[in-house]
């Protein structure tokens, strides 16, 4: 259907085309919603992305949130904006995808997803920066922040003496370590070097850990090979969430599980700066939207009982099912 026949079926629908391409009509907003359907991205990232002054992208981004086109959620002194087709009004919906294909071809976008490649890079940077010097001390500081019994109450309902789990971004290899006895197998992921070498000298007694470097946005695990794939207080370290979780799908067979435990919305945004941190926790209702959309079903969230010692956030717990 092309955009004539698009506008004169939501006449007779009595729909909203013709309000939204009003909306539209700027190329530079068509190249933002092709961005930000893609990542959710602060201004400043933006900025980089389209290489344009924050003043011009902050108008931008109002016009599209006025005629919602876009939302936004505050994290920490960060407010990432994006935009979710499925969230929008029928319209709209069929509005889209017109309009993307059109945008897609013209001249800047592909230099667009370049810029975006080189922010979401730089995203990961400073996860990696935190992790080459902090892993001699990694264990002990995790026990400062959360107590050192944090994952066994995600843990126990989970292990099966056949299954094969994926520790992924697995640190220092606690968590492997703890699995391990009790599984058939155990692949052990992480992306720094630093903390691989840890990981591998805490490991070497176990004969059923295979310790793999790859980023979990690109996992180095074939198609449903594992039983369970479990991420430990890993997340927040990534700079897009929702890419792993459909990598995560990827490498988990049909039936099998997903365990995180990550850390519920808060605001220790020195955690950023000091730890690597890219978001400050995730809302309960934001994680059952990205497992889901990954492809898993059965989706359960729950905040971890909290620990008296423990100094940093609360916990969650969410486990989902393969579909």
């Amino acid at each position: 259907m092309n955009i004539a026949r698009a506008i004169a079926a939501e006449r007779q629908a009595g729909g909203s085309i013709l309000d939204h391409l009003a909306t539209l009509a700027d190329p530079l907003r068509c190249r933002m919603l092709l961005v930000l359907e893609r990542h959710e991205l602060t201004v400043s990232e933006l900025c980089v992305v389209l290489q344009l002054p924050q003043s011009t992208v902050s108008r931008h981004l109002k016009t599209l949130a006025d005629a919602q086109w876009v939302s936004s959620r505050r994290d920490g002194t960060s407010r990432f904006y994006s935009m979710s087709v499925g969230d929008l009004d029928g319209g709209a919906r069929r509005l889209w995808p017109l309009i993307r294909e059109q945008v897609a071809t013209t001249s800047g976008v592909e230099h667009d997803e370049r810029r975006l490649s080189r922010v979401l890079a730089r995203r990961r940077s400073k996860s990696e920066e935190f992790f080459s010097s902090a892993s001699g001390q990694w264990d002990r500081l995790r026990e400062d922040l959360f107590g050192e019994s944090f994952h066994l109450h995600a843990l126990l309902g989970l292990l099966d003496e056949k299954a094969v789990v994926g520790d992924l971004g697995c640190g220092t290899g606690q968590l492997s370590d703890l699995v391990a006895p009790h599984v058939a197998g155990v692949i052990a992921v992480d992306s720094s070097g630093d903390m691989l070498q840890a990981a591998r000298r805490r490991l070497k007694h176990r004969d059923n850990v295979d310790v793999r470097r790859g980023t979990l946005e690109a996992l180095p695990v074939d198609n449903g090979h594992l039983d369970i794939a479990m991420l430990a207080l890993v997340l927040h370290h990534v700079a897009d969430p929702a890419l792993a979780l459909t990598e995560a799908a990827r490498v988990v067979r049909r039936g099998g599980r997903i365990q995180i435990i990550d850390m519920l919305p808060h605001d220790r945004a020195d955690y950023q700066q000091q730890m690597g941190h890219v978001w400050l926790g995730f809302p309960e209702d934001q994680m059952r939207k990205m497992l889901t959309t990954a492809g898993f079903d059965h989706v359960r969230v729950c905040a971890l009982p909290i620990n008296d010692e423990a100094k940093g956030p609360a916990l969650f717990a969410a486990t989902a099912t393969k579909a």
